[in-house]
């Protein structure tokens, strides 16, 4: 009956922001929790997670492709096996061949990844040759791990300045790029992240449908900007604004919240 009991108390727990998560049991850590999934090591990654060991034999794989955006910045693609994205269950314990990605910019931490595809400004990326890592990790936020080594995948980027040759190559030569006009937008909404606090408060930005709508955010640690319903993502570098624009094409109300700091910004009222 206590073990009943437990297991029920487990299954109606919520994470932040009242979202269901797989929570281990009380009074134990999730590593301790998920031990019997794999072999934790004492070993950890350059961003210091600990190794979650796990056979070859049916283990996670990530392959990452980078592809220019006709308009701003690369695509990039997470072509993953024996492995699913679970965002709903972010910080419970480990499951097997599911969790969440790392991508990392010469080893410096970009964005937490939820899923298979990831826009990468062009303002993120100084110019010059560049290595991009994704690595898969546990709900526990453990890096999953075969033969002692994280599951990685990477590809190499180079960016260039405005007007110059693109550094992408497909084979044969790269054509000049044309340099994008700059976006326009009918509503810009600004917002600081400092501290673990939103200015302004987080409120609602009303919206006619069809309009255009800039998110600037400047935020004081590396995070990942979300806006819900509409699955958009942008890199939040440290201490440096970035901006999302988006097309309001979908009537409802849409919170625009952060990943790694779980904050919310704004809500996207369309009309």
């Amino acid at each position: 009956m206590l073990a009943l009991a437990l297991l029920l108390a487990g299954g109606a727990a919520t994470g932040c922001g009242g979202r269901a998560t797989t929570h281990h049991k009380p009074g134990t850590s999730h590593e301790q929790a998920s031990g019997s999934v794999g072999t934790l090591l004492t070993a950890a990654d350059t961003t210091g997670h600990r190794l979650r060991e796990v056979p070859a034999q049916g283990a996670p794989e990530v392959q990452l492709t980078v592809r220019p955006d006709s308009e701003d910045g690369w695509n990039l693609q997470l072509a993953v096996k024996n492995y699913r994205f679970t965002p709903d269950s972010t910080g419970g314990a480990a499951l097997p061949g599911a969790g969440h990605a790392h991508l990392e910019l010469d080893g410096r931490k970009l964005a937490r990844l939820y899923g298979s595809w990831f826009h990468l400004p062009a303002a993120q990326v100084p110019e010059g040759a560049h290595t991009l890592t994704v690595r898969l990790y546990a709900d526990d936020h453990t890096a999953w791990a075969v033969s002692g080594k994280p599951v990685e995948g990477t590809a190499q980027l180079t960016a260039t300045a405005p007007g110059q040759p693109d550094g992408h190559s497909h084979g044969g030569s790269p054509s000049p790029a044309p340099t994008p006009a700059p976006e326009q937008a009918d509503r810009t909404v600004t917002i600081t992240v400092r501290d673990g606090k939103v200015s302004p408060a987080p409120a609602r930005t009303e919206l006619r449908r069809g309009e255009r709508v800039a998110l600037r955010v400047t935020s004081d640690r590396a995070d990942t900007l979300h806006v819900h319903g509409y699955d958009k993502e942008l890199a939040l570098p440290a201490g440096q604004e970035a901006t999302l624009i988006l097309t309001a094409d979908r009537t409802g109300l849409f919170e625009v919240e952060t990943h790694e700091s779980n904050l919310v910004l704004t809500q996207l009222l369309v009309r």
